[in-house]
């Protein structure tokens, strides 16, 4: 059977963003072939991406859930009933195939993909008045199908990679390793750096530290040296001297940010969800059902003395309540904030490409970097200090806490069993390294579709 579901292929949703944009609806067989014409078209088209990534189903919640939660760092703070009981076998690797965040996320994901393949397959025969521009929004939408086809490779490993425009139904579903899915992300890649510019909100600095992420994922890491050295030469980017001052609506753009997603306040349908998902029940006047991730045990013990990462992202002054304070701009905001997402930042850059170098003393003086902003000495580089790979993971761990790279980093290490087993106090063979395929996907495509080994 070649049918795949509609939706996840064709349309690509605009979402009402206020008076400015138009909710044209899906783009479906019928109309598509109406719209990419123009500039105006494409600028609507590529806003549609954006808006996908600040949806609850990407950026917006799951992807953090699905790289936090999922690891060491945060727990199901919900109970086990109702949309928490998904959460609860997140947590706890008893997640399966018919989970609703699971489902609800990889529907979204190759939806906005196929916005952004429309982009691709259209953009170079519209009319233009500026080529930039439409070098820019190409750029743009090869950089975002990266990012998200990077996470689902690190979430399900072994997912369909569409790169054509889809107008029909009838389409078979090419599902590939994930080993194929870095391959081909490092080829867009490379062609969103060639087309980016230098500045504005991708830029050719992003897609090179998208690369340098992706080739460490991919076990490539000479190959990531490259691309991360360009961004560190190319002298556009430093560490905010204090790391408290790194997020917030008043931080925003700093000179550590290299990619963020954009939230607005002000009920227009663009702000962002943090303070709900992180604060305490009622905490400041905040409504909802109190913070669907808690902060685990482990990563309050994880930070060293002295380190002023700590207080800048964990709140224990309740201690039998602790919350994360890293995104939160306004406690009496609870789904509407306007705290971007820094999804890429030149501390990510400094480590990355530490790890890229392997153990030396270009690789210490990277992390010693990052770890001087911490108000930390030099980090012990005898082996009584651990292995390298040891020091960095635990690097890595206290300055991204809650950043949505700590399961992407357990796994990329070959630490994830281990670590989880001895957190969860379960086999490791309970821990699963790829999250089941929705089932939905696989009943639409039997003959082509096959489920994660781990969750047969």
């Amino acid at each position: 059977m070649k049918k795949l579901i509609l939706t996840l292929f064709i349309p690509l949703l605009f979402i009402s963003c206020g008076d400015d944009f138009t909710n044209l609806g899906p783009l479906t067989e019928r109309n598509v072939n109406n719209f990419y014409k123009n500039e105006t078209d494409f600028q609507l088209a590529i806003r549609g991406a954006f808006d996908g990534l600040q949806s609850r189903e990407t950026f917006g919640v799951n992807f953090v859930l699905f790289m936090e939660m999922r690891a060491d760092n945060g727990a199901n703070g919900g109970g086990a009933t109702g949309l928490a009981a998904s959460l609860e076998q997140l947590d706890t690797f008893t997640d399966l195939p018919s989970g609703e965040e699971i489902s609800a996320t990889y529907n979204a994901v190759y939806n906005i993909i196929a916005g952004t393949n429309n982009i691709i397959a259209r953009i170079d025969d519209a009319s233009f008045d500026n080529e930039a521009v439409r070098n820019q929004i190409k750029g743009e939408a090869y950089f975002i199908r990266s990012l998200l086809y990077y996470h689902m490779a690190v979430i399900f490993g072994n997912v369909p990679l569409q790169l054509e425009e889809v107008t029909s139904p009838d389409v078979e579903v090419n599902q590939v390793n994930a080993t194929a899915i870095y391959d081909q992300i490092a080829i867009d890649l490379a062609q969103a750096e060639t087309l980016l510019p230098e500045t504005g909100r991708i830029t050719k600095w992003a897609a090179a530290s998208l690369l340098g992420r992706v080739h460490l994922a991919n076990g490539n890491n000479s190959d990531a040296v490259a691309p991360l050295q360009r961004v560190v030469d190319s002298m556009q980017f430093d560490l905010v001297p204090d790391y408290s001052n790194l997020w917030g609506a008043a931080n925003e753009g700093n000179i550590e940010s290299i990619f963020e997603i954009e939230y607005i306040t002000g009920n227009v349908g663009e702000g962002s969800s943090y303070t709900d998902n992180y604060t305490p029940l009622g905490f400041g006047g905040v409504g909802g059902g109190g913070a669907p991730q808690n902060v685990t045990e482990d990563i309050i013990g994880a930070y060293e003395a002295g380190d002023e990462r700590f207080d800048a992202t964990i709140d224990t002054t309740d201690r039998a309540n602790p919350w994360v304070r890293k995104f939160i701009s306004s406690p009496t905001v609870s789904s509407d904030g306007d705290n971007n997402w820094m999804e890429l930042r030149y501390a990510e850059v400094l480590l990355n490409l530490a790890e890229a170098l392997g153990e030396s003393n270009e690789a210490y003086d990277l992390i010693d970097e990052v770890r001087d902003r911490a108000n930390l000495g030099g980090i012990d580089r005898t082996p009584a200090g651990g292995t390298f790979a040891e020091k960095l993971l635990q690097e890595r761990r206290v300055e991204f806490a809650f950043e949505n790279k700590r399961w992407a980093d357990l796994k990329r290490f070959g630490v994830a069993k281990s670590v989880m087993s001895a957190h969860l106090g379960i086999p490791e063979a309970q821990v699963t390294l790829l999250f089941p395929i929705p089932q939905g996907a696989i009943d639409v495509s039997p003959d082509n579709m096959t489920q994660n080994s781990e969750h047969q």
